[in-house]
């Protein structure tokens, strides 16, 4: 590797640090940085390691040759390299790829890296791949984190500035990680305008099915049912008002991202898609025998949701 010092773990000790520390008073400015995968996250983390002045150099790598050279094209890297090769030279490792290819292309990086270098995920879902890097010798190295941002499109092209601000970002067994490794990581995130929020992996796993996967799984069959019963495709698109528009948005995300995720998460999902049922059957019941009095506390029940997102 290179020599930069500018993310080692001898970069900041326990003593320096505070709260309010940005990444470049810990001496993050120079480094270089190697994103696996090229598409909607780790491309906007690219943009904004560059914006904030984080990043000498953004190392790009993909199975997909078109990938690479879009990203390069953007902005988004500055070089395109083998696994191997980009590992070396780098001193975080950002893997932002889908969940089903995660795990055996992180076990390549863990076996690549040495106590200078960080290496952190930006997956939807967190236990299998904690389980699977429990017993690896630089387990410290690794920072289990989902930045909660997204959007229904993917490739470097969806790639967005400012994306993470105002977000939160959970890391996931925190206990697990070198202290150091995760304070940097940490304060890379506030930096970009995230505020931490820290669980276990099988929370994490849990309340994502919750307040993401349903939602996706929701996305797409309800454009099911519309593509169904709506056979005349100009129809769907001259009568669709914001609310279809925004209900249906997510049923345009790439199922290559996400059908993987739910089956990673499948037991999470299970439940909460079958309470979601139990939701649809309360309603269906009620509209079944005419009782607008239950209808519409069922409604009033769910107003309650303006309390939290407001």
């Amino acid at each position: 590797m290179q020599e930069t010092a500018s993310i080692s773990a001898g970069a900041i000790s326990k003593q320096e640090f505070s709260v309010k520390t940005l990444p470049d008073e810990m001496g993050l400015e120079g480094a270089v940085i190697t994103i696996v995968g090229v598409g909607l996250i780790s491309g906007s983390f690219a943009l904004a390691m560059k914006d904030k002045g984080f990043a000498k150099k953004v190392i790009g790598v993909s199975r997909t040759e078109a990938s690479l050279i879009k990203a390069k094209q953007l902005g988004i890297i500055d070089e395109a390299l083998p696994l191997e090769e980009a590992v070396a030279q780098s001193d975080l490792i950002y893997v932002a790829i889908p969940v089903d290819a995660t795990m055996p292309v992180m076990e390549k990086i863990m076996n690549l890296v040495t106590d200078k270098q960080i290496v952190a995920d930006a997956g939807s879902t967190k236990f299998a791949l904690c389980e699977a890097l429990a017993g690896h010798p630089m387990r410290k190295r690794f920072v289990a984190t989902h930045p909660m941002w997204g959007t229904e499109y993917s490739g470097p092209e969806a790639a967005v500035r400012g994306a993470f601000e105002g977000r939160a970002c959970v890391i996931c067994e925190k206990d697990k990680s070198e202290f150091t490794a995760v304070e940097i990581v940490e304060n890379i995130y506030r930096a970009l305008g995230m505020h931490i929020i820290y669980m276990d992996a099988h929370s994490h796993d849990m309340h994502a099915a919750y307040v993401s996967h349903i939602s996706h799984i929701t996305s797409f069959a309800l454009a099911n049912t519309v593509l169904e019963k709506e056979k005349e495709e100009d129809t769907i698109f001259e009568l669709a008002a914001a609310g279809f528009e925004s209900t249906v948005r997510l049923a345009k995300s790439n199922p290559a991202m996400w059908a993987p995720i739910f089956m990673q998460n499948r037991e999470n999902v299970l439940d909460v898609l079958n309470e979601h049922i139990s939701q649809l059957r309360k309603f269906k019941s009620s509209l079944e025998k005419e009782n607008l009095e239950y209808l519409t506390e069922l409604m009033e029940n769910a107003n309650k949701i303006k309390r939290i997102l407001k």
